[in-house]
Parts: C-alpha cells; sequence; structure tokens
C-alpha cells in the first residue's frame, strides 16, 4: 500500500482541477428567449469550443509528449503544456498516455494523474471509471477527479453512473471527514456542487430525491448557491425538514459569515435554538478566513460547548498566518485539553516558520502532559531550521512514550541524513528510547501507532 502523504497535493489538484473544467450556466426564465438564447449559445460554444480545441491541438503539437514536458523550465510551465497536450488527445490516446502514468516519479504522477483523468473524463467518462478500477489503490485517489470533471459537463449522467455503481465510491469521503482542509467529501456532495453551478435548481431537486448522502448533497447544493447569494442560499432551505437542515445550515452560515458577518447572525437568529450554536460556528468560521480577529473576539463570546470547541482550530490556524502570538493567547484561554490539543497542531507550524525560539518558550510555558506533549510535537515536526541534535533534546520532554519515540525518531532520522554517526551514537546511548524504538529508529522502519498522535489511538 502506497502512503498517503500525497493527499493534501490531491486535494489542491482536484480543487484546481475543478476551476479549470467547470460547467457554465444556461438558465434562463423566459421560456422562448431562452431557446433563442440556447440556440445562439450552441452555436457560439461549438465555434469556441472547436477554436479552443483547435489551439490546444497545436500547441499541443509542439511537444512530443510527457517525457518533453517534464524537461520544460518552470512547474506552471509544465503544468500548462500537460493541460494543452491532453486537451489535444482523443479517448483512445489519454488511455494510452495513462498506461504510462507508472513510470513517472511519485511527483510528476500526481500531477499528470489528475489533468490526465479530468480532461479523459470530459470526452469518456465511463472508460475512465473503468480504467481507474484497474489501478489498485491509486484508482481510489483518481475516482473523485473522474466524477467531478464528468459531473462539470453533464451531471444527470454522472449521477445516474454514482447511484447504479455505488461500489466504486464506497471509500470516497472516509478519507479524513468533518471539518478542515482534509474533511472528506462523497460523491454526491462532489456531483451536487458542480450540478448547483450550472442549474441550482435541478441539482437540489436531484440531492432531494436521494436515500443515502442527502443531507451532504443537498448542503453541497446550498454551499456552492451561498457563495454568490446567501440570502438566496437561505430562501432555498424553505421545505427542508428534519436531519437535512443542520448541514444545509452550516453551509449558508459559512458562507453568509464571510460576506456579511452582521447580517449571518441575525440570520442565525432565526433558527431554531437546537440549530443555532453549530450555525453561528460556521459563521465565525466564515469570517475567520477574512479577518481572524474579528473572529477570535466573536468566538470569545460563544457559549462553551461542542460548538465552540470543533471551531477553535479552525481559527487559531487563521490567525496564526498573521499574528501567531495573539492566536497563541487565545488559545492560552481555552479550558478543553482536546481542542487545545488539536489547535497547537495549526499554531505551532506557523509559528515555528516566523519564530521558532518563541514558539519553543511558548510550548514549554504549559504543564507536563497532552497539550505540551502536542505542542512540542508540533514544534519538531515543524522546524527546519533547528539542529537535529537540539529537536531531540526537546523531543526527549515528551510525556506520552509512543509520541515521545515518534517525535524522536523524526529529528533522529534528519540527524542521520546530516551526522549518521553521532546521531546512532545518541540512539544507542539514549536511555529515553526503548530497545525496541531505538531498533526501529536504527533500522529506518516506521514508527506509527500507539500514544495520542494523529494517528495513535
Amino acid at each position: 500500500m502506497k502512503n498517503l502523504w500525497f493527499l493534501p497535493v490531491a486535494a489542491l489538484l482536484v480543487g484546481a482541477l475543478g476551476g479549470y473544467i467547470s460547467g457554465k450556466n444556461t438558465n434562463s426564465t423566459d421560456d422562448a428567449a431562452a431557446r433563442e438564447n440556447a440556440a445562439l449559445r450552441t452555436r457560439s460554444s461549438a465555434r469556441s469550443d472547436a477554436s479552443a480545441a483547435d489551439q490546444a491541438a497545436k500547441r499541443a503539437k509542439r511537444v512530443a509528449g510527457t517525457d518533453e514536458i517534464n524537461r520544460l523550465p518552470g512547474s506552471s510551465n509544465r503544468v500548462q503544456a500537460l493541460i494543452d497536450f491532453y486537451a489535444g488527445l482523443t479517448a483512445q490516446q489519454l488511455e494510452d498516455e495513462a498506461r504510462k502514468l507508472e513510470d513517472l516519479p511519485m511527483n510528476e504522477r500526481i500531477m499528470a494523474s489528475f489533468l490526465l483523468f479530468g480532461r479523459w473524463a470530459e470526452l469518456d467518462p465511463t472508460a475512465a471509471m473503468s480504467f481507474s478500477n484497474t489501478m489498485g489503490f491509486a484508482g481510489m485517489f483518481v475516482r473523485p477527479t473522474i466524477l467531478q470533471s464528468w459531473a462539470s459537463v453533464d451531471p444527470a449522467n454522472a449521477a445516474k453512473y454514482y447511484a447504479e455503481n455505488p461500489r466504486e465510491f464506497a471509500m470516497m469521503g472516509m478519507m479524513g471527514g468533518g471539518r478542515g482542509p482534509m474533511g472528506g467529501q462523497g460523491g454526491a456532495a462532489i456531483i451536487a456542487g458542480e450540478w448547483a453551478r450550472q442549474d441550482p435548481a435541478s441539482a437540489l431537486a436531484w440531492a432531494g430525491s436521494l436515500t443515502t448522502e442527502k443531507a451532504q448533497a443537498m448542503s453541497a447544493v446550498i454551499g456552492e448557491v451561498a457563495k454568490t447569494d446567501p440570502k438566496k442560499a437561505a430562501a432555498m432551505l424553505t421545505g427542508m425538514s428534519g436531519a437535512d437542515l443542520g448541514d444545509a445550515y452550516r453551509a449558508v452560515a459559512a458562507q453568509y459569515g464571510a460576506s456579511n458577518f452582521a447580517e449571518a447572525q441575525a440570520w442565525v437568529r432565526t433558527l431554531p435554538p437546537g440549530e443555532q450554536a453549530e450555525a453561528l460556528a460556521s459563521a465565525i468560521g466564515g469570517l475567520s478566513n477574512k479577518n481572524p480577529e474579528e473572529a477570535a473576539r466573536q468566538y470569545a463570546l460563544m457559549q462553551d460547548g461542542e460548538a465552540k470547541n470543533e471551531m477553535l482550530g479552525e481559527i487559531i490556524g487563521d490567525w496564526s498566518r498573521v499574528n501567531p502570538a495573539a492566536a497563541a493567547d487565545l488559545l492560552k484561554k481555552q479550558t478543553n485539553e482536546e481542542a487545545q490539543r488539536d489547535s497547537m497542531r495549526q499554531l505551532m507550524p506557523a509559528w515555528v516558520g516566523q519564530n521558532p525560539a518563541a514558539a519553543l518558550e511558548y510550548a514549554n510555558s504549559y504543564q507536563p502532559g497532552p497539550v505540551r506533549d502536542s505542542a512540542l510535537q508540533s514544534y519538531v515536526w515543524s522546524n527546519q531550521t533547528g539542529a537535529p541534535a537540539d529537536l531531540v533534546r526537546v523531543a526527549e520532554s515528551i510525556t506520552d512514550e509512543g509520541d515521545r519515540n515518534r517525535t524522536i525518531g523524526i529529528a533522529a532520522a534528519r540527524w542521520m541524513r546530516e551526522d549518521e554517526t553521532a546521531a546512532k551514537t545518541y540512539i544507542q546511548q539514549s536511555t529515553t528510547l526503548s530497545d525496541d524504538a531505538k531498533e526501529r529508529i536504527l533500522e529506518g522502519r516506521g514508527w506509527w501507532g500507539g500514544g495520542r498522535g494523529r494517528r495513535g489511538n
């Protein structure tokens, strides 16, 4: 099984690709005008698409293939060249190129895979899906791209395929879950979001017809509309009921909070009492993207509870990028240990990148325990300038054995690259590491599992 380190890269590429292949809105309220406008758009689009295809084909002819593209100077030039190259290929030629992906280095394979399958899905989505099923574990990472690209040009048939082949997408949306940059998104939400960009009413009708993933799909539609018109999105909630509303409330609140927090607050107060806390937290999260300091002020006014605890990391992450010391002060005032521990992983990387000495002093201001352990672990993992020997000493003070061994292992591995003899001497003479941990580090084996770490239990 391949490592999952490239998940964030994959997520970014999927997002970028989504923008590249997003569909166009063709709605009109007047039937006669709609038919005429549609005809005009069709003729114009046909000319435009043909022209674009011709231009892409001409550009693609300038390079012989991916080997030549990978030798181009500048990563942005390579990305554009890949887009142009794939745009000029037929579906069969794209399949031929897909068979060459395994020969590429991992970083190049990731980039090429998402661009290739995104384009292939526009031409022959069922063939692209079929090929992905032969890719083993790697296929799981390109199927969301295929589905999104398909939905961007033909959402109805993408939805039909998704409904008829549920097992192909069983793992989709399970690689993160919840809020945050790694939050998973299911296939229904992907389709619904793309459909909403073209025809929100049809997208909402389809989402409402689902028996599974209904809430996520409806939330995706509402959230997409809310990006440009939160009031319209709020009005679309009329008629929805039960569990479907929770995610939709939060989707609207997040976009509303980003565009006009005062209006968002007023709207949240009209919601059922049981929904207000999470909706307000989402609105504050939306505000945090644009004004983390004001979001922190609003956060401090929230009532204690799960919604407040879950939102802390998002605010700390946003604020720490512009003022880590202020974000640290907010974090220090919190009383929920789990929220503090998780938020340290947002604070420390940003602060270490700006002022590692201040970050370490702050981490050590906590009493020994889970919160301090999380701070020190994040400090070591994100510190790219400190001497490995110094980082090892920091890691030694972590109280949880599993977290301590993993963190020492990270620092020791870096030390070996700089001074293998000194690193091995330290490991062999260490009274902090267990014999098993020493063996794992010296042999370069993984040290995951156990403890309170990100993958620990």
